[in-house]
This record gives structure tokens, C-alpha cells and sequence, in this order.
């Protein structure tokens, strides 16, 4: 019970790691405010865990400065911010054959929706003289890859940087900001990638030291590590959950 009382709002909270990550923080004693577009699955999460639900476009600067207008207006405060929303559709790919289309909603998406969730949450949390903030970034931020998503990884660099350097800007103010960066995770995204393309795949696979992919329940575990008072003294990290990945040169038989 590390979050007991704490009001947390989680946006991309229908499914796969914000779904886990909203479950966690419930049993870990929080209030929380599932955020997505999917309003039949946060209603349905809001029931389970005895949260609020909103609907919400995080990519529209008034919709998420309202969302977090009512979060503060019902319940007093926000004290975690998970901002997890994020997708990585098939026309992302090589940069020779990504379409601006697709390069800009990715990054609208996965980059802008970030800032305005750090632009809109930060000043409540600056009055409340406290708060977490974890933003989703990925280990694609810290390594390169030949089997590229070209606007997903630049877009997940760039949460990378901002929230170093918004954890910089406001420690002293209370306020911690870290990049959670998970490996490749068992989720209906990754599911489908895969199946569509086991060579690529398996080229993704082979360079997991565990050899397996993550669970979401185990990133939602490192999330609610990042939330809780343990984490009281990590704020700008870059906060791998890998397997390893990173840091492998040559992986085990």
C-alpha cells in the first residue's frame, strides 16, 4: 500500500501497460483516473478498481488541461502522472519509405501528448509542493536498430530528453520526472507485429538476454517502484526494465 491516498491519473490506461500499470497502483492503495479514447474500456477499468474514468484526447491541449482541471476539482490534487499513451502503427517504418503523415501522428501522439501532460499537471503539483511524473519512453530511445520505426524511436528519444530535463527543472520543487524505458513487451501491439512478421521477429528476439519478452504487470511493477516514496531520490533517470537488452553484446545460447 506505498500509493495509499495518492490520487494517480494513468493515460493509455485501456490496455496493455497502462491497463497493468492502473491495476497496480489500485492494489498499491491509490485513486485512480484511467485516462484513454477507449471510454467502454476505462469504464469497465474504472469499475473493477473503484476509479474514475475520462475520456480524453491527450494530443488537444484544452482537453487534457480540462482533464486535469477535473481530476484536482473532485478529488484535491494529482500526485502521480503516469503519461503512457502511445501507439506505433505499420506505416511508421524506414525512414525511406515513412510518409510525413505518418511521421507527424506518431509524434503527436507519442511526443506532444507528453509535453502537454507535463505542461498541465506541473503546475498543480508545483502548488501541492510534491508529485511523480513517469513518462513512457522505450529502449529504442538508448539504442539504435536496423528494423526501424523511424518516428516511434525518435519520438521516444524525445520523451527521453524532456524528462531528464524536466526532472532537472523542478527537483527542488518537490516534483520527481523520470523515463521509464521498457524492452519489448508481451502486449496486443507486439502480439500482432509479430505475427504478421516472425523473421522480424525473431531478429527483435535474439537480442534478449532473458529470452523472453517482458509482462506488462512487470513494467506496471517498475511504475509503481517510480511512483512510490522508494523512488524519493530518483528523479531525470533513465529507468530501463530491458531484460537486459541494453546492455547485451552477445546474448546466452
Amino acid at each position: 500500500m506505498r500509493l495509499k491516498d495518492r490520487i494517480a491519473v494513468v493515460t493509455g490506461a485501456a490496455s496493455g501497460i497502462g491497463l497493468a500499470t492502473a491495476k497496480r497502483f489500485a492494489a498499491e492503495g491509490a485513486k485512480v483516473v484511467a485516462v484513454d479514447l477507449n471510454t467502454d474500456g476505462i469504464t469497465l477499468l474504472a469499475k473493477e478498481i473503484d476509479g474514475d474514468a475520462i475520456t480524453c484526447d491527450v494530443t488537444d491541449e484544452a482537453g487534457v488541461e480540462a482533464m486535469f482541471e477535473s481530476v484536482v476539482g473532485r478529488h484535491g490534487s494529482v500526485d502521480i502522472a503516469f503519461n503512457n499513451a502511445g501507439i506505433s502503427p505499420p506505416e511508421d517504418d524506414s525512414i525511406l519509405t515513412t510518409g510525413i503523415e505518418a511521421w507527424e501522428r506518431v509524434q503527436r501522439v507519442n511526443l506532444t501528448s507528453v509535453y502537454l501532460c507535463c505542461k498541465h499537471v506541473i503546475p498543480h503539483m508545483r502548488r501541492q509542493g510534491r508529485g511523480s511524473i513517469i513518462n513512457t519512453a522505450s529502449f529504442v530511445a538508448v539504442l539504435g536498430a536496423a528494423t526501424s520505426q523511424i518516428s516511434y524511436t525518435a519520438s521516444k528519444g524525445g520523451v527521453l530528453a524532456m524528462s531528464r530535463e524536466l526532472g532537472v527543472q523542478f527537483a527542488r520543487e518537490g516534483i520527481r520526472v523520470n523515463a521509464l524505458c521498457p524492452g519489448p513487451v508481451n502486449t496486443p501491439l507486439l502480439r500482432e507485429l509479430f505475427a504478421k512478421d516472425p523473421e522480424r521477429a525473431q531478429r527483435r528476439l535474439v537480442h534478449v538476454p532473458m529470452g523472453r519478452f517482458a509482462e506488462p504487470e512487470e513494467i506496471a511493477a517498475a511504475v509503481a517502484f517510480l511512483a512510490s516514496d522508494d523512488a524519493s531520490f530518483i528523479t531525470a533517470s533513465t529507468f530501463l526494465v530491458d531484460g537486459g537488452i541494453s546492455g547485451a553484446y552477445v546474448t546466452p545460447l
